[in-house]
């Protein structure tokens, strides 16, 4: 489970193609509440690596699609991602939440930063895109896996609520975590899909089912496949492994967020803008949802099913 931190450098992949660093800037709102309603918020900054298809540009730049990793931060298999769109005329930007914020891991406590910041992160990193000449801003993308898939789907939905945010084209969440959504999951013309293994131990999965229902009833296209035999992380096509120190509770009742950004206490039906993702984490836990180890990897074959239908889906952006 290596992990890679971006810096300046060039990454190069090992197909040869070369990255451009890109500097984010983006923030660390203490929840959604926080981030909607504009309340200051301290600021940080994300190293990104963006992989361009060779040749000149078409007229209105390159679509992309922008990587954003999950709880164990950037891995060869993020990269991987890189390696197949790029020769397909799509270019990538493989984003690193976590290096220049100090975090190394967010299995064992997900509350070291907020899935707020998480979401502003791609908001942010959507934003650098769509500011050059080479990228088609009407053809950002955004690929979250895990808590990086919570991020994407929250971006989407953070374009109808929040003035000025870019809006993304699609979003492929990867066995996203959905044990919070908004209660309005309106992200407008953002076409979505998630895709997540029947024997995830992180995420539930019918929470995504529900999450993309709900969206498909606001009229957006909205899907979402579930890979039987699969677990999570499947697309890394590494040996199923046991993550002792991760935190789960995939079987937590969903917490509800308003359109204004306020939580809702799912046993109490409180709605307070002060509540954290902590201390509602925290009661899932406490109610004995919470447990300690669960597995990530892949059997023969399943990562071939995930990028097969990951490529599916960015092709037809192209």
């Amino acid at each position: 489970m290596a992990q890679i931190i971006f810096d300046e450098q060039p990454v190069r992949l090992a197909n040869g193609l070369e990255g451009e660093p890109l500097d984010i800037a983006s923030a660390d709102p203490a929840n959604f509440h926080a981030l909607i309603s504009g309340a200051a918020a301290p600021e940080t900054r994300l190293n990104a690596q963006l992989f361009l298809p060779s040749g000149q540009p078409p007229p209105k730049g390159w679509p992309v699609v922008l990587v954003v990793p999950g709880s164990l931060g950037v891995a060869p298999s993020h990269l991987y991602k890189a390696e197949l769109l790029v020769p397909a005329g799509i270019a990538a930007c493989v984003l690193d939440p976590f290096g220049r914020r100090g975090v190394t891991s967010t299995v064992a406590n997900q509350a070291q930063y907020s899935f707020a910041a998480s979401a502003w992160d791609v908001v942010a990193a959507a934003g650098v895109l769509a500011a050059r000449a080479d990228i088609d801003a009407a053809r950002i993308g955004a690929q979250g896996h895990s808590r990086g898939g919570s991020a994407v789907l929250a971006a989407a939905c953070l374009s109808e609520k929040m003035h000025g945010v870019p809006r993304l084209h699609s979003t492929y969440a990867a066995y996203p975590w959905c044990g919070q959504q908004f209660l309005r999951p309106n992200v407008g013309s953002t076409r979505v899909r998630s895709i997540i293994g029947d024997r995830d131990e992180w995420c539930l999965a019918q929470q995504v089912q529900g999450y993309m229902q709900a969206m498909a009833l606001l009229g957006a296209d909205a899907t979402c496949r579930i890979v039987a035999g699969a677990h999570h992380s499947f697309d890394r096509d590494t040996p199923l492994e046991l993550v002792a120190d991760a935190s789960v509770a995939p079987g937590a009742p969903t917490v509800y967020i308003r359109d204004d950004g306020v939580c809702v206490h799912p046993a109490s039906g409180e709605a307070n803008a002060d509540f954290t993702e902590r201390e509602l984490m925290l009661y899932g836990i406490k109610a004995g949802y919470g447990r300690r180890g669960a597995h990530i990897g892949s059997a023969d074959g399943l990562a071939d099913v995930f990028h097969g239908d990951m490529m599916a889906f960015w092709q037809r952006m192209v």
